[in-house]
């Protein structure tokens, strides 16, 4: 029954969907009545609301969506939706100032000369637009209104004039700051989470391991990955649609006619491409820089929009006015003169010291009160012309407003469907599926493809992604990263806005279309560009580097690199490292052996172990990491005969395991029903658990039978690559901790050294230790043994000092003692200084040339970050997806 309510759920919304009903109550008002439904029916039919539910009843489920919408957006971490308001405003503030119309007028004028360049002129336009406002109706509806007319005027092909708009206005689903990306974000981090802990679930079945190595973790996504991971994407795209419009208007001109120039390309005209192409390309540059910067957070960089539109609207609503420019003036100066003073002044407040540091927070503040001048009067003009600013913030309001009832909507309807039990019946037929996680794949995003002609993208985002994603991400084969899914859908979103007849974007430009433009003709003229669509997700969904590159790069290269210890980087640091050592091998050993032939038996024996330790291990890691690459290839070898059977082996212990959930749910069923008043419904309940008992027998005897032999052969193959890895990272860390600790060891000796006054304060209490005062001594003991514990290596001269102090407590102290203490003490810091004097003299030298040869290598785990060489070197290694079933 729950299946029934659960196709009543989707027929509800279906209806309400198709009937015009908004969406942002179609989708709470499905789960609505048919919660209601399902527990009215529970009632009357069982006498058990809950009857019909996979578990809890009606009340549980209807306040179950607001309860984890506000679960997981009432948090102070969860901020991303933040910046969705402020790239709307500042995408709406654009086009309502103009500035995007100045845009399109001027570059049709720039390149109208070239064969197609009024089409490539809309393609570059529309992607400026996409990273400027990231709103697809009003890019299309734009672009529609100012380029059709001029399009068609110039002979341009109808099909091409209308493909061009349509496929340039979607590019601002998947060119950042989009706001499809940052929904996008927000519902993947979720289903990270819940991908994340269903694969630790399949590693512990699987091994009978409790805990999973944290580098088998699902990889997570924020909304700066995804414009990150989505930007190269976005450039490809454009550049496949200039390419076909170059293409086409070559070998056949009449599709894309060359535009003769009006007017002269003089001075005023350098000046009109200049303010109409520069402003809006820096507004981009600085709020994507400052992201992959790692300067701002995305929401930061949001805010930075919208005050860059607002002062840019400032200039263009009053352009020709002699004052125009004056508040961009004062910002662009302020901004100038604030970044100055940053550099040169401390204008922390906290941390005021001098009359300097003083002067530099009274200039900042003059700087920022200039700053907010100059946004303030551009607001003052956006207000009072045209009503500009009002017209803004009530757009802004609306679209918010929608994205944000739509979220509270689709939480309520996620929570019926899982209520119903849709999520294990999708979960269940995607798993249930030969062919692994690539048939899954294509049939998702196929499903996400005939929605995009019925859905918004909002409503796909936070409907259809929580369902699927957890699915695909915890696929161990294909491991994906959240990035990496995030792009695609945005890119099967946006070639479903573009397909006939349902395409959003082609309802879009239908509505301001001229009529001579023939819908057939909108329909043949999108196609070419739907393929160049296909052709760019084939090349992403093949070529994962393409969306993985630029946020591993801000991860691996930015502020805060991860540290090299990092479980998710060791494989590509010992790919790395295996090819550094051929390089650098010879000259390790080398020195490791001159610094063997140095006389050190002047040195404490305890030091001169560890010293020969630490040579011995970094001789043995060189040694040690082409076991792990032979262990490795042992591993890929047997894995080819290895995985075919093991992903069988899967796939029916997948089955086993739903027939057994249905036998477990059938048991607890007939344990409800009287055999003596209910025998035929106990019967028919009887006979499916015996069905359900043979399909299982069935799947055991098609595992093979020497299943557990091939899994345990296999599996210490793994261990043997395990083994191979910790001896090498043991060797490794150890040398060169060792050696580290060694060169450290000996540049103490001046801090050793500055003790020698205290020390001979210490002898002189030793000489007259039986008539000096207990507490002086004492004290004087205990702040020397305190200075003396930072000096390494000094342990033993510690717990000297340490028991003299403690024999002066006591109430008869034992004096020869305390004098014992104190010259083992002084015989010990005598010894510690003399061989450090002559080792470095001697041995340091050549123990630091050491140090610097390995400290890149042999020695990169122990760093505290990620060297900027060493990221670089395993930068492309990080970007591809790992396949990890075979651990599992």
């Amino acid at each position: 029954m729950e299946f029934i309510f659960l196709l009543v759920l989707l027929g509800i919304m279906a209806f309400a969907l198709a009937s015009g009903f908004p969406v942002a109550f179609a989708l709470p008002g499905s789960a609505i009545i048919t919660i209601v439904l399902a527990g009215g029916f529970g009632y009357l039919i069982e006498n058990d609301t809950t009857a019909f539910f996979v578990q809890d009843g009606p009340i549980n489920w209807l306040t179950a969506g607001v309860t984890n919408f506000r679960g997981i957006y009432w948090e102070v971490e969860r901020d991303t939706l933040i910046a969705i308001p402020l790239f709307i405003f500042m995408g709406i503030m654009l086009q309502r100032s103009k500035i995007a119309e100045d845009l399109l007028i001027t570059m049709a004028q720039l390149f109208g000369r070239v064969r197609g360049g009024l089409g490539i002129s809309v393609v570059f336009v529309g992607a400026l637009l996409a990273a400027t406002t990231g709103i697809v109706g009003a890019t299309v509806v734009a672009m529609g209104l100012i380029s059709l007319p001029a399009m068609l005027k110039n002979k341009y092909s109808h099909g091409l004039a209308t493909g061009t708009i349509a496929a340039s206005g979607t590019l601002g689903q998947i060119i950042p700051p989009s706001i499809v990306l940052i929904i996008l974000a927000d519902q993947l981090s979720s289903a990270v989470d819940i991908a994340d802990m269903a694969r630790k679930a399949m590693y512990k079945e699987n091994t009978g391991q409790l805990t999973m190595p944290s580098e088998f973790g699902v990889n997570s996504t924020s909304a700066g990955d995804m414009f990150m991971g989505a930007l190269l994407p976005g450039l490809l795209l454009v550049l496949l649609y200039m390419l076909y419009i170059l293409v086409a208007a070559y070998f056949k001109p009449s599709l894309a006619p060359a535009v003769p120039l009006e007017g002269k390309r003089d001075k005023s005209f350098v000046i009109k491409v200049f303010l109409s192409l520069i402003p809006p390309l820096t507004l981009i540059f600085i709020v994507l820089g400052s992201i992959i910067g790692g300067i701002a957070t995305v929401n930061q960089a949001g805010a930075i929009g919208a005050v860059g539109a607002l002062i840019m609207a400032g200039y263009r609503l009053t352009s020709g006015k002699k004052s125009c420019f004056y508040p961009s003036i004062i910002a662009l100066s302020s901004i100038a003169f604030l970044l100055y003073i940053t550099t040169a002044f401390n204008v922390n407040i906290r941390s005021i010291q001098t009359d300097n540091d003083v002067i530099g927070i009274v200039l900042a503040l003059i700087g920022t009160i200039a700053l907010f001048i100059s946004i303030g009067w551009s607001a003052w003009r956006a207000f009072k012309i045209d009503d500009t600013l009002q017209g803004v913030m009530l757009e802004t309001a609306k679209t918010t407003s929608l994205v944000f009832i739509i979220l509270l909507g689709a939480a309520m309807l996620t929570a019926a469907f899982r209520g119903f039990g849709g999520e294990d019946v999708v979960k269940d037929f995607l798993i249930g599926m030969p062919g692994g996680f690539w048939s899954q794949f294509i049939i998702v995003m196929l499903v996400i493809f005939v929605l995009g002609f019925f859905l918004d993208f909002i409503e796909i985002a936070v409907v259809v992604v929580p369902i699927v994603a957890p699915i695909l991400l915890m696929d161990p084969s294909a491991n994906i990263t959240a990035v990496w899914l995030g792009v695609m859908i945005g890119l099967n979103i946006q070639t479903s806005f573009l397909t006939p007849p349902f395409g959003f974007a082609l309802f879009y430009l239908r509505g301001v279309a001229s009529k001579i433009v023939t819908t057939i003709s909108m329909y043949k003229g999108v196609v070419p560009f739907i393929s160049l669509q296909i052709f760019a997700m084939m090349i992403v969904g093949y070529a994962e580097p393409f969306v993985n590159y630029l946020p591993t790069r801000l991860s691996l290269l930015g502020n805060s690199p991860p540290p090299p210890m990092n479980p998710k980087l060791q494989t590509c640091i010992e790919d790395y490292l295996f090819n550094e050592f051929k390089s650098i091998g010879a000259d390790v050993i080398l020195s490791t052996n001159e610094i063997k032939k140095i006389d050190i038996s002047y040195m404490i024996k305890r030091d001169q172990q560890n010293l020969i330790k630490s040579l011995n291990n970094i001789n043995s890691s060189l040694s040690l990491l082409p076991e792990v690459k032979k262990a490795t290839n042992e591993v890929n070898i047997k894995a080819e005969l290895y995985k075919p059977i093991r992903n069988e082996v899967r796939f029916l212990e997948r089955k086993i395991d739903k027939a057994k959930e249905e036998v477990k749910k059938y048991k607890s069923l007939l344990q409800t029903i009287d055999k003596e008043n209910e025998n035929s419904k106990w019967m028919n309940i009887n006979s499916k658990i015996n069905e359900e008992n043979l399909i299982i027998q069935k799947y055991l005897n098609e595992i093979p039978k020497d299943w557990k032999k091939i899994y345990k052969e296999f599996n210490d193959t793994i261990k043997k690559e395990k083994i191979a890895q910790t001896k090498f990272r043991n060797a490794a860390d150890k040398g060169y901790e060792e050696l580290n600790n060694q060169i450290l060891l000996i540049n103490d000796l001046e801090n050793l050294i500055s003790f020698k006054n205290q020390f001979n304060k210490l002898i002189e209490y030793s000489n007259s230790i039986e008539t000096i005062n207990k507490i002086e001594y004492m004290n004087f003991a205990k702040d020397l043994e305190k200075d003396f514990r930072k000096i390494r290596g000094s342990y033993k001269i510690v717990s000297q000092i340490n028991k003299s102090h403690k024999e002066m407590r006591r109430q008869s102290p034992k004096f020869d003692k305390v004098n014992d203490y104190i010259s083992k003490a002084f015989s010990l810091y005598q010894l510690e200084a003399e061989w450090r004097l002559k080792a470095k003299e001697n041995l340091l030298p050549k123990l630091v040339e050491l140090n610097t040869k390995i400290k890149g290598n042999i020695g990169l785990r122990k760093q505290s970050e990620l060297p900027v060489e060493q990221a670089k070197g395993i930068l492309i290694c990080q970007t591809f997806h790992r396949d990890l079933s075979l651990y599992f």
